[in-house]
């Protein structure tokens, strides 16, 4: 007897309309941006820019379906050229969700603007990764960009609810506070994680308790997915072997994420920061390696930029680490956001008008003086302290 394949509980209990949308109301709720869409049944090319499991890909589907256009799903991995010219060589205006659009190179970008620019394709794009860096100008210009927000904890409390009825109509689930509370603090602001792991418990278990939920996460029913939790489990894995200067385990997290194929931009940024943030001072010329391993990723790209990229992973495990720049600039940071705007000395402002001479402005100025040229009330704080 062959059992009965069904789609995943996220996928079963994704929202048709906006009213069984759960989330982002300062853009679904009345009055506000995709709300009006659906009203008003005019929809323009635009691009999601949030954290995995917000609601980008449903939204996209609302949208679609609220102006009776055809939706064609793209991923941005795995398509290209071709299938554009596929979907616009058909002759009908056509909502076009492509997700991961910052994973598109220059080229295919430029490939999709005539057809955005005249309303052959209404272009919904979805991205974790900020659009400004990644979504050529002349594209981005076109779009309207709308930034997505993790879902808050009443938004899941909702999203987990929904989730347990739906399986308490095929059995009995049942559920704990601390089984909640795990459930919560698990999926981060991501819908998706948390129904995913509900149902692999469910799966497996007649009940779901924090002991049978930390089973589930290590069986075969939760997968690697590069916009999910292992993804970001993956990259702190990477960072923190290097931070340890373990070049053995940096190269093998570096290796599991280009496997699964993540985008190598996001790594390579990841390495920019490490450089400043764990390397700094140290070894300076490590920002100087990061950022040509970044360009290299990004003339270069996949498969022969995977060889870049463990070239800086091993350098800046191996590199000395110095965190006195990062941790003087969060506590000079600190006290900005404690003590507000201080009074800037008056022998270091800008005397721009004859007023402001007479006010003293850059009265006293010395090119290299031997005094803190703080606001008094920082006068005797010392924000970096060599190491």
């Amino acid at each position: 007897m062959t059992a009965t394949v069904q789609p995943p509980l996220a996928d079963r209990l994704r929202p048709k309309n906006l009213t069984e949308f759960i989330g982002q109301a300062h853009l679904v709720g009345n009055h506000q941006p995709l709300n009006l869409v659906v009203k008003t049944k005019q929809l323009h090319s635009m691009i999601f820019w949030g954290p995995p499991g917000c609601g980008k890909t449903t939204l996209a589907r609302i949208l679609a379906q609220a102006v009776n256009l055809p939706l064609v799903n793209l991923s941005a991995v795995s398509c290209g050229k071709a299938d554009i010219k596929k979907i616009v060589d058909a002759g009908r205006v056509t909502v076009l969700f492509l997700d991961e659009i910052h994973r598109f190179n220059k080229a295919q970008q430029d490939y999709l603007l005539p057809f955005v620019e005249t309303g052959r394709l209404i272009l919904i794009g979805a991205t974790t990764e900020n659009p400004s860096f990644t979504v050529i100008s002349p594209l981005l210009s076109r779009c309207q960009v709308f930034v997505l927000e993790s879902l808050a904890k009443k938004d899941l409390l909702k999203v987990l609810k929904r989730g347990l009825r739906h399986l308490r109509g095929e059995r009995s689930s049942h559920l704990g506070g601390e089984a909640q509370d795990f459930l919560i603090e698990f999926s981060n602001g991501d819908a998706r994680q948390l129904l995913n792991l509900l149902e692999a418990t469910h799966r497996l278990y007649r009940k779901i308790t924090v002991a049978n939920l930390t089973n589930a996460l290590q069986s075969k029913w939760l997968r690697y997915d590069r916009k999910g939790d292992e993804h970001f489990d993956t990259i702190s894995a990477l960072i923190k072997s290097m931070r340890a200067s373990d070049p053995d385990a940096a190269l093998y997290y570096l290796a599991r994420m280009v496997a699964a194929g993540d985008d190598p931009l996001f790594i390579a940024r990841r390495m920019v920061v490490f450089a400043s943030e764990d390397v700094g001072m140290a070894q300076p010329t490590a920002l100087v390696v990061a950022n040509e391993v970044f360009n290299a990723c990004k003339i270069i790209g996949y498969p022969e930029c995977q060889e870049n990229l463990a070239h800086g992973v091993v350098y800046l495990a191996l590199a000395k680490k110095d965190r006195s720049a990062y941790d003087a600039y969060m506590s000079a940071l600190g006290d900005v956001k404690k003590y507000g705007n201080q009074p800037i000395p008056l022998s270091i402002r800008n005397p721009v008008t004859k007023l402001m001479k007479n006010m003293g402005y850059g009265q006293g100025y010395e090119k290299y003086p031997n005094i803190s040229l703080l606001p008094d009330r920082l006068k005797n704080k010392k924000y970096y302290l060599k190491q």
